[in-house]
């Protein structure tokens, strides 16, 4: 068991690879560049190589829990946990994309709030004292959270909302999109801002039960927007670039030993923002 370790999900391009880079700079440790792709994930190490950075890749699908549970046991032997988790893995559709609106649905929280789900259920055990995690989420989920109704508006903001109850409430988003009735059912025309919500609210909710169960252990769990980045997913108008966007996930990243916030917040521009 060494060194300090970090792991970023979906590190291969885009805001993962910048929070990657930045961390090769700044963390004093292992850094590990994952992605669901061998040859991308592995193309990317070089390139940060050729940088004179040192990533390390290992293979991990968030969409397959079988390479999650690889991947947490890899980590939890060789390290003996994980000092630092950034969440960035994502998906959107494009907003020409012809796919029927149900089919975005189901796609887009499959991976953004299920599959991150399933990362944090088998990573949260393993991270240390003093860990930090980061679960990048979008200014979209604030957005978005306003045109619910009232009523769900209510419950993500709630205090006492516990994983079970957003888990049903993501799953049932998914099946009023099926038959057309989410509007009916308080929900905004947004897949992509919907999975965001679960993913900050995931984030409040998982930073109350760490208070609560490791209060000794000043780990800091929070949600983030990058802001609009030039990525394949955001296009080339967007007005940051990856680096200019990985700022505040490393931000959070690297909050220093002994800090006690943020946590449980969602922060943009290095600041906390009102949910």
């Amino acid at each position: 068991m060494s060194s300090k370790v970090a792991v970023v999900t979906g590190g291969n391009k885009g805001i993962g690879k910048a929070i990657v880079q930045a961390l090769c700079k700044d963390f004093q440790g292992d850094v590990y560049l994952t992605a669901r792709d061998e040859g991308r994930g592995k193309e990317a190490v070089a390139s940060l190589s050729a940088e004179g950075l040192k990533a390390i890749f290992h293979q991990l699908d968030i969409n397959d829990v079988g390479s999650i549970r690889k991947a947490a046991d890899f980590f939890k032997q060789k390290y003996g946990g994980v000092d630092v988790l950034v969440n960035n893995a994502a998906i959107a559709f494009k907003v020409a994309d012809p796919a029927p609106f149900a089919t975005q649905a189901d796609v887009t929280l499959r991976t953004n709030y299920f599959a991150t789900r399933d990362m944090l259920t088998h990573f949260l055990p393993l991270i240390k004292a003093g860990g930090r995690v980061v679960n990048v989420s979008s200014f979209v989920s604030v957005y978005s959270l306003h045109k619910c109704s009232e009523e769900l508006q209510k419950r993500f903001r709630s205090e006492d909302i516990s994983e079970d109850e957003l888990t049903t409430l993501m799953t049932r988003f998914v099946e009023l999109a099926k038959n057309g009735q989410h509007k009916e059912g308080g929900w905004p025309e947004t897949a992509y801002g919907v999975s965001k919500i679960g993913v900050t609210t995931l984030s409040m909710i998982h930073a109350r039960r760490l208070s609560k169960e490791r209060p000794d252990d000043q780990i800091l769990v929070n949600a983030c927007c990058p802001g609009w980045v030039r990525t394949d997913m955001a296009g080339p108008k967007a007005t940051k670039s990856p680096a200019e966007g990985a700022e505040t996930p490393v931000f959070l990243a690297l909050l220093p030993a002994g800090a006690s916030a943020p946590h449980g917040k969602f922060v943009s521009d290095k600041a906390v923002q009102d949910w």
